[in-house]
């Protein structure tokens, strides 16, 4: 069975289960040396997605589950990397249990781009959901996020 480190909304248990029914969570953990961030912004949604880069001086959160073959073919029609949209990395997750070889998506696209404000509160209620440090949700909070424009009779 392989390990999926999820950063995004599936970071959220509950959603997985709907997703992934046969992918238990093995906690969460860290990963060192990667930043969040979004690109994608010019494919056509709300805003920007969620990705990752190398950045050696930070390090995200992240959910660890088990996946096994069933539902990794299910999450990648759900991530888009069954059609190019995101690619599959291995990375060393640091959890409690030690370090960990995970798969993970990352956006086959350049950085850039703000997401919506919905998406950024998906994001980061999932972060709470799953027990990630309050200063990184709230980090997740403020960051900026597209407006969705005028509001109605503006």
């Amino acid at each position: 069975m392989a390990l999926y480190a999820a950063y995004g909304t599936n970071l959220d248990a509950e959603q997985m289960r709907e997703r992934c029914p046969h992918s238990p969570s093995r906690g969460s953990g860290w990963l060192v040396g990667w930043r969040l961030t979004f690109g994608g912004e010019d494919l056509g949604w709300e805003g920007a997605v969620a990705t990752l880069v190398e950045d050696v001086g930070s390090q995200v959160f992240v959910m660890v589950y088990d996946v096994p073959t069933q539902d990794e073919d299910t999450l990648d029609q759900w991530e888009g990397a069954d059609t190019g949209l995101y690619r599959k990395i291995r990375l060393r997750v640091q959890t409690l249990q030690g370090n960990e070889l995970a798969w993970l998506y990352v956006l086959d696209g350049y950085e850039g781009g703000l997401p919506s404000a919905r998406y950024l509160g998906l994001m980061a209620d999932a972060a709470e959901k799953a027990g990630a440090p309050d200063d990184y949700v709230a980090e997740l909070r403020r960051r900026p996020c597209a407006t969705s424009g005028p509001s109605p009779g503006a």
